[in-house]
């Protein structure tokens, strides 16, 4: 059984190229960019050239590489999430950060109970840390779940006035 020598290097890497492309361009998803595909499975052809010789299929290999390098970069771009403050960034637990928020909310709280009518309850409703929806503000307060967008506007309008009195008093 005649026994036939594998391809040379420059060769298989000719033969492989436009495989490699079509195969990156259909995994490409997911935070998996074509170019970033060709460029891992390439590597890892390479190394394994180094390491062991050519496959004994070339296109299969190539195949099942593209797949895992894919499947790797997917799982990572899960993993990862968006820097949204500076790593250093103590703000939510800095004491005096904690205190001129508490100190603003006593403020708020205290400037909604001094709204007209309906208004300290509906905001304090609609402020609740039990989220609840129109339909329960609407049972809670005796008034139509629909007339509840139109007061809260009218009221958010009276403490934005309200406000604005007493911080340029202030």
């Amino acid at each position: 059984m005649p026994t036939h020598d594998p391809l040379p290097e420059r060769d298989l890497i000719a033969l492989l190229g436009p495989l490699l492309a079509a195969e990156a361009a259909a995994e490409a998803s997911g935070g998996a960019e074509a170019g970033d595909l060709e460029q891992a499975v390439w590597l890892r052809l390479l190394e394994r050239l180094r390491r062991a010789g050519p496959p004994a299929d070339p296109q299969l290999w190539l195949r099942r590489a593209i797949r895992a390098e894919a499947r790797r970069i997917r799982r990572t771009a899960r993993r990862e999430t968006a820097l949204t403050c500076e790593p250093a960034d103590t703000g939510r637990h800095d004491p005096e950060r904690l205190a001129l928020v508490a100190v603003h909310r006593g403020a708020l709280r205290d400037a909604v109970r001094r709204l007209p009518g309906r208004c300290p309850g509906l905001l304090a409703a609609l402020l609740s840390p039990r989220d609840p929806t129109y339909r329960e503000i609407a049972g809670e307060l005796g008034i139509s779940q629909g007339s509840i967008g139109p007061e809260r506007s009218r009221c958010l309008g009276c403490l934005r006035r309200l406000l604005a009195t007493e911080v340029a008093a202030g």
